[in-house]
């Protein structure tokens, strides 16, 4: 069975999505998504710095807008069995299966990566990565650091991202340093995304979802909150909104969908992150990279 994997913020590159403009196609959704976000965002992921590519009301709308024309221009390619996307690819794959417009699913993209920034502006917040701990030693040193630290993104086996306010990331770092950490490493982003600090975005998010019409899709969906399939879009909905405070389940994710059949991985998108989770993940299986060419 096919799975289909779609990326997250971090996949970014200039120059990415070039090509698919080059194609009819590709070129009208291109100009459909300058329109609808008001600006030449075209232009940046042709052209633009790594800086202009890193703004998140950039990266979130580019990554989704790769994922999903490169998707649509695949056409009778594009068969999954099954989807998931790591975090904001989440968004990318609900569009990809039909389950949200094109145009709702860039408007709530878009609106994510705002009301996002807006939450990062009201509180000094932080990530990290943590390499070569057990998950359970991970949760225990977050659960009893001072502040807010949580666990953020179950990314594969002994590697995890924890987030929060930034002296708990950098007070619990240290103490997963002392627990045998091999590496405890503060991410260069502008955010503790996927944590309780994340909730004024959530409420922006909710009231936005709850105005966009969700259709079933065309294959299950794996969705980063609960970790399990459902092609159910009331439960899509509420786990879409869950999504931005809670950790990204990938692991989890991946090794329900082996369960469930899936031999045959495909990563659509701008870069290869994904791929080098899912061989961490279980090596047995490979994962690719779609393209048009």
């Amino acid at each position: 069975m096919k799975a289909y994997l779609f990326p997250g913020q971090g996949s970014q590159f200039s120059g990415m999505g070039k090509e698919l403009y080059d194609i009819n196609e590709g070129k009208l959704l291109f100009k459909k998504a300058n329109k609808i976000l008001g600006f030449e965002i075209s232009e940046i992921m042709f052209y633009g710095s790594k800086e202009d590519l890193k703004k998140t009301n950039v990266t979130q709308p580019a990554i989704f807008i790769h994922s999903v024309i490169l998707s649509k221009l695949l056409k009778e390619s594009f068969n999954p069995n099954m989807v998931a996307g790591h975090s904001l690819g989440e968004f990318s794959a609900l569009t990809a299966i039909d389950c949200i417009s094109f145009e709702e699913g860039l408007k709530l993209v878009n609106i994510r990566s705002k009301a996002m920034q807006k939450a990062c502006n009201l509180c000094s917040g932080s990530m990290a990565a943590i390499l070569g701990l057990e998950e359970k030693i991970v949760e225990e040193v977050c659960l009893n650091t001072d502040g807010i630290v949580v666990p953020a993104n179950y990314n594969c086996p002994n590697q995890l991202v924890i987030s929060g306010e930034t002296n708990a990331v950098e007070t619990a770092c240290n103490a997963l340093k002392n627990r045998g950490a091999k590496r405890a490493l503060i991410l260069p982003v502008g955010g503790a995304f996927h944590s309780p600090l994340m909730s004024p975005a959530k409420k922006e998010l909710e009231k936005a979802i709850g105005l966009i019409n969700v259709n079933t899709p065309k294959c299950s969906i794996y969705q980063n909150a609960s970790s399990l399939p459902t092609k159910n879009p009331m439960v899509i909905k509420k786990n879409l909104i869950s999504q931005l405070t809670a950790p990204v389940k990938w692991t989890s994710i991946i090794n329900n969908m082996i369960k469930s059949g899936a031999s045959n991985f495909n990563e659509i998108g701008p870069g290869n992150v994904l791929q080098g989770l899912n061989k961490k993940i279980d090596s047995k299986y490979e994962t690719y990279s779609q393209s048009i060419i």
